[in-house]
């Protein structure tokens, strides 16, 4: 997806909670190397895992691009509508990326922006399947593979780790905070696709129906919601057009 769109988004239930923001971007973090195993492991059907740990796992070279990339974005914005806060997963990943954009949003005299990094934002948990890639759960674990295709991926918890309900949980409470410590403020998130999916579904509001199929979240896309005071509502998904310059680029070069 290359231009903005709401996505479908969950409609309330009537009982949406007060959100005092006065706006809200939640950024993917650009392309990571595990991103790139994963790809390589669907078409090869690798089932090894990725080594190391999961919060440590770096940008690709192209995820550092699509981080420049957001810089442009944010340079863009206007100073008196564009974020004046920044909360980060605490992954690498996703700090990379800030580090990126602010960077380049700085040399193209875009803001300076205050930086907070909150452990709530961190990527889903996948407990003893950390850094696996799908064809090795299908491959090492044929129940739980079952099981997981059986619960849906909204419901499925890895042993050791998180549903998205779980993530939902700590993404809700972050908000909740976040909102009595910041009224008023235009708040930028980076984090991780789980975590963007989780504030879809919370700022929907209670009642709102859990996704049977999880809407996709690019690498390095924003999703966007417009608050009013009381509420936020989601103005834009997933949206990709900063990317388009270098997605064309890409194209060029391997033609």
């Amino acid at each position: 997806m290359s231009g903005a769109s709401d996505g479908g988004a969950h409609e309330p239930s009537g009982l949406v909670p007060p959100c005092a923001l006065a706006a809200l971007w939640a950024v993917r973090h650009g392309q990571s190397t595990a991103n790139v195993a994963f790809a390589a492991a669907a078409v090869s059907g690798s089932d090894a895992p990725v080594p190391g740990r999961d919060r440590d796992v770096p940008l690709s070279e192209r995820g550092a691009v699509q981080a420049h990339a957001l810089g442009d974005w944010l340079a863009a914005q206007a100073p008196e509508a564009g974020p004046d806060l920044v909360v980060c997963s605490p992954y690498t990943r996703a700090l990379q990326t800030w580090e990126a954009m602010a960077a380049r949003a700085a040399g193209l005299g875009g803001p300076q922006l205050e930086v907070l990094v909150d452990e709530r934002l961190r990527d889903r948990e996948m407990g003893v399947f950390e850094l696996h890639p799908p064809t090795a759960l299908r491959a090492r674990a044929p129940q739980e593979a079952a099981r997981r295709e059986l619960l849906g991926e909204w419901c499925y918890r890895p042993p050791g780790g998180e549903a998205f309900t779980d993530v939902a949980v700590r993404v809700g409470q972050f908000v909740h905070d976040l909102g009595r410590a910041a009224p008023g403020r235009r708040v930028l998130v980076v984090a991780h696709d789980g975590v963007v999916i989780a504030l879809r579904y919370v700022l929907a509001g209670i009642g709102a129906i859990a996704p049977e199929d999880l809407p996709p979240v690019p690498n390095a896309s924003v999703s966007h919601w417009n608050g009013d005071g009381h509420r936020l509502r989601l103005a834009a998904w997933g949206d990709t057009a900063h990317l388009t310059s270098l997605n064309e680029m890409e194209g060029t070069t391997h033609a």
